[in-house]
């Protein structure tokens, strides 16, 4: 059985992360991703490289299941090569700095008259207004999108999340609405701008903090385990800050990612006081329900701590999912990648390459059932020049070494 966007045709102009990341995505789903480099390639080829003249890990990992070609966009040839494949494709999906296509001589109207089915999806930094020249990294986009004032404890300063909720997050947002633009075009035959910006994806990723925002207006957030708040939603540690209030608890022998991270629930506070050996607060007043235990949760959690440290995480896991408290021990990224679930789910796949061997990488986290995804090495720069120059748009073979020769490929 075919893959869910067989048919479907990918320029990608992306660099980077942001990009890439929703690239990816398409061709995992099976879309004929080309990643259209400049001739001295992605930058990430060649950034935190561990292994001299091989493709580096950031790249690989970000360009699975694609096919490479070269092209000097600043060129008049790179630009006619361009413009005659620009209608042999269905999206085409760039990161470049805000204007950065405009410069090369094709905005949205000129892309749309030369493709009306085109669907071009665009990933920025921010959005229109004052932050819009703005150079964005990922943990720029954290900080000016609410996610670092709110992460950290309440007396360290703001911190950023190891996930790439700006990069990769907003990839996602991407695919999302790539694919929504290109469902409409079934409907309407028109292809349409897709656009996605670093700071408004993290903010949507930290909505929950501007309820909280809203909630403060009202009161103190019973469920944050700080003792003071202002006008704006503090850092509240390893803190849930949702209905059940949950806590990271440290675990034997107490090494840095020795920690359960443990979630009561009403039904759940009468199995926890077996398993700390407190079955006096069981039916206490003072503990027994969760209006009581608000106001000290932090030291219900340091209770459950003097239980927890003297059992490894996964005997914590074992004990506390007997009884169906929600759970889940802190993995390392060691333990991520030696995990048999993730790997038996295709999470962690192990991928040949010709450069380097076999790496490890990130496995499709979207499962069709009738299209499962495939992962496939990412390509060596220009790899597939010929299939594309020559087979689809006719160059003629000795012009294709002219072309590399005078850098236009």
């Amino acid at each position: 059985m075919g893959k869910a966007l067989d048919g479907v045709r990918v320029l990608d102009f992306t660099h980077v992360q942001s990009g890439p990341s929703a690239t990816q995505i398409l061709a995992w789903l099976g879309a004929d991703v080309v990643k259209v480099e400049a001739p001295t390639g992605d930058i990430t080829r060649k950034q935190l490289r561990d292994l001299p003249d091989a493709d580096s890990l950031y790249f690989t990992m970000l360009n699975c299941n694609k096919r490479s070609i070269t092209l000097n966009m600043k060129s008049e040839r790179g630009k006619e090569l361009f413009t005659q494949m620009i209608g042999k494709f269905d999206i085409m999906v760039e990161n470049f700095g805000p204007g950065a296509v405009d410069r090369m001589g094709f905005p949205w109207e000129k892309l749309q008259e030369l493709n009306p089915r085109l669907i071009y999806a665009s990933i920025k930094g921010f959005g229109e207004g004052p932050y819009t020249h703005y150079k964005a990294y990922e943990v720029v986009a954290q900080a000016m999108g609410g996610a670092m004032s709110t992460t950290g404890f309440e007396d360290g300063p703001p911190l950023a999340t190891g996930a790439q909720i700006g990069d990769s997050g907003t990839g996602m947002h991407a695919v999302a609405g790539i694919l929504a633009a290109l469902y409409q075009r079934e409907q309407t035959g028109r292809g349409q701008r897709v656009t996605v910006a670093m700071q408004h994806a993290v903010l949507n990723l930290a909505r929950v903090k501007l309820r909280d925002q809203q909630r403060l207006a009202h009161g103190p957030l019973k469920e944050y385990p700080n003792k003071e708040f202002g006008d704006t939603v503090p850092r509240s540690g390893n803190a849930s800050g949702g209905g059940q209030p949950g806590w990271a608890v440290r675990c034997a022998p107490g090494g840095p990612n020795d920690y359960v991270y443990v979630i009561v629930q009403p039904v759940g506070w009468e199995p926890i006081t077996q398993l700390i050996g407190r079955t006096d607060l069981t039916e206490d007043p003072e503990w027994a329900t969760p209006e009581a235990r608000l106001n000290k949760l932090d030291k219900m959690f340091q209770m459950i701590e003097e239980w927890s440290i003297n059992h490894s995480k996964y005997d914590v896991l074992a004990m506390l999912n007997k009884h169906n408290i929600p759970c889940g021990p802190i993995l390392s990224t060691k333990e991520i990648i030696e995990d048999e679930s993730l790997r038996a789910n295709e999470m962690v796949v192990d991928v040949p390459h010709p450069q380097r061997g076999t790496f490890t990488t990130v496995g499709m986290p979207i499962k069709l059932s009738d299209s499962p995804a495939e992962v496939e090495r990412s390509p060596l720069l220009g790899e597939h020049n010929k299939d594309i120059y020559v087979q689809e748009l006719g160059v003629a073979e000795e012009e294709l070494t002219e072309l590399s020769a005078n850098g236009v490929i």
